[in-house]
């Protein structure tokens, strides 16, 4: 299959060379005179294209930019950069920007072909994952949603909710749990299923192109607007537009938007008259916006447009029973993209690991985690000794002198299932903690008589019970509801009551 380079220059002379080269190598070329372009024709054309050439001296968008616009999108695409000025401080900004090759102009057809072979050999082997990936992100239904934990099911829940209408919806929660997977699915829940889907990083545009992104512009409306932009609020007109860490957007624009949110019609810029678009609202962030709010950051009023239905997605550490089912189906999906021979399977030694780390980049970075192991993977299963970057994060985990994971001296490289005892307590039935007496005596008892030598209220025996649960269990709601035979919503009610932190249960209220 014939390769499609993507050249990105502002110098139209060294475009036509360029092009002129990469066409006598038997490759397809494609041209866009600055980093905006390259973006927007990677939009059109993202999955034809092979290898980017870049170059990093541009107006409008810079070549460092882009790669940062690149890395947002988590785009593999071999990128090889090109500068004619600049030390070589340029190029390794560039190079610890993502990019993988560089070239000096004028550059040789020896050395441009070259550099394009090998970026093409990267991108052989892992276009199968990456055309998968692109695949599944086109359309997301709530059942493509992997979860075991009931936080997680109350999203999906309020997600079919918010479906049902055209109201604005803010999804809340840290980078990487997953924000965009539920706008989607959101979308394809509505009556706009078959409409466009326009995403818009608000954090990886430069504040002075943010309006004309947003709102387009007109030819001549400004110094460099050699042709008219439509704008991204006209591309998702009649569909939804998701607009990510909608916090960065700068207060000039937050105007713009709510009137686009109140009226529905934006003003592009150097339009004589306003234009109405009937656009699907989606805002998602990982800040606190009542908070930015309060420091005058974002505008009080376009947050209470746009709040109207809040839903928060926790945190993978909040939901460690979600770990486990989500390694399996990353396993599952990651086997069949690479054509695996065989069936891949994960060890309880790997598994006890991977439920044990934190993840603070959250499923983003367990997906990227487990889809290096696949790839990597020789034995019938992965095991502890494939994820070493996160046993080292990992308290009690250590890395032997032969790369095998170890826990407490106890080596997991070992195919087979490691037997309950030498695994670590990290399952989400989770086993009490050592920090609690679990033997009986007046240490765990909790005494029915107060200091009066009268009987405790029932009130605040209960109040006791719940506190020494949330200790004992480690916090796992699931669990303590369980145990105490009540519901979940119940325990969050009786927490409220007694002004319980789950987080620190001995902690009195204030």
């Amino acid at each position: 299959m014939t390769a499609h380079i993507l050249v990105i220059d502002d110098d139209p002379v060294q475009r036509r060379l360029l092009k002129n080269m990469i066409e006598r190598s038997g490759y397809v070329a494609h041209m866009a005179e600055n980093g905006r372009a390259g973006l927007d024709l990677l939009d059109r054309k993202g999955g034809l294209i092979n290898v980017i050439l870049l170059d990093l001296m541009m107006p409008e968008m810079n070549g460092s930019a882009f790669l940062e616009a690149l890395a947002e999108r988590e785009n593999t695409i071999p990128v090889i950069v090109q500068t004619g000025q600049g030390g070589i401080e340029t190029v390794v900004m560039a190079m610890r920007a993502g990019a993988f090759d560089f070239v000096v102009k004028p550059v040789s057809p020896e050395r441009l072909n070259a550099a394009v072979s090998n970026a093409l050999k990267v991108d052989q082997r892992e276009g199968r994952s990456r055309s998968g990936r692109r695949h599944r992100t086109e359309t997301v239904h709530f059942d493509d949603i992997v979860s075991a934990s009931p936080e997680m099911l109350r999203v999906i829940e309020l997600g079919r909710r918010a479906a049902q209408s055209n109201i604005p919806v803010v999804l809340e929660g840290e980078s990487g749990v997953g924000k965009e997977m539920v706008a989607r699915a959101v979308q394809a829940g509505s009556d706009r299923a078959h409409k466009p889907f326009v995403t818009v990083n608000c954090g990886a545009i430069p504040h002075n192109l943010v309006e004309s992104i947003l709102f387009g512009h007109e030819k001549g409306a400004f110094t460099g607007a050699t042709e008219r932009h439509t704008g991204k609020f006209m591309e998702a007109d009649g569909g939804t537009l998701f607009l990510d860490e909608i916090g960065d957007l700068p207060l000039e624009v937050q105007v713009k938007l709510l009137r686009a949110v109140q009226q529905g019609e934006i003003e592009t810029i150097g339009a004589r008259f306003p234009q109405k678009v009937n656009v699907r609202l989606i805002s998602a962030t990982n800040r606190d916006l009542i908070n930015e709010v309060r420091e005058g950051r974002f505008r009080e009023d376009l947050y209470y447009r746009l709040n109207v239905f809040p839903i928060t997605i926790p945190a993978l550490r909040k939901r460690k029973e979600d770990v486990p089912v989500l390694v399996r189906a990353f396993v599952q999906r990651f086997a069949g993209e690479q054509k695996l021979a065989r069936p891949l399977g994960v060890s309880a030694g790997a598994m006890a690991l991977l439920t044990a780390y934190d993840w603070p980049g959250n499923i983003r970075q367990l997906e990227n985690a487990i889809f290096r192991a696949v790839v990597l993977s020789e034995g019938a299963e992965l095991t502890a000794a494939d994820f070493p970057q996160i046993a080292a994060q990992v308290p009690g985990y250590g890395l032997a002198e032969d790369g095998a994971v170890t826990w407490d001296a106890v080596e997991l490289r070992s195919a087979e299932p490691a037997s309950e005892s030498r695994l670590p307590n990290v399952y989400p039935d989770f086993r009490p903690s050592e920090s609690v007496d679990t033997a009986s005596g007046p240490d765990n008892a909790i005494s029915s008589i107060d200091k009066g030598g009268n009987v405790r209220k029932l009130a605040d025996v209960e109040e006791e019970l719940i506190r020494f649960a949330l200790k004992f269990y480690h916090g796992q709601m699931s669990q303590v509801a369980r145990k105490l035979g009540i519901g979940r919503s119940t325990l969050y009610r009786k927490l409220k009551d007694y002004g319980i932190d789950p987080d620190d249960p001995l902690k009195e209220a204030a």
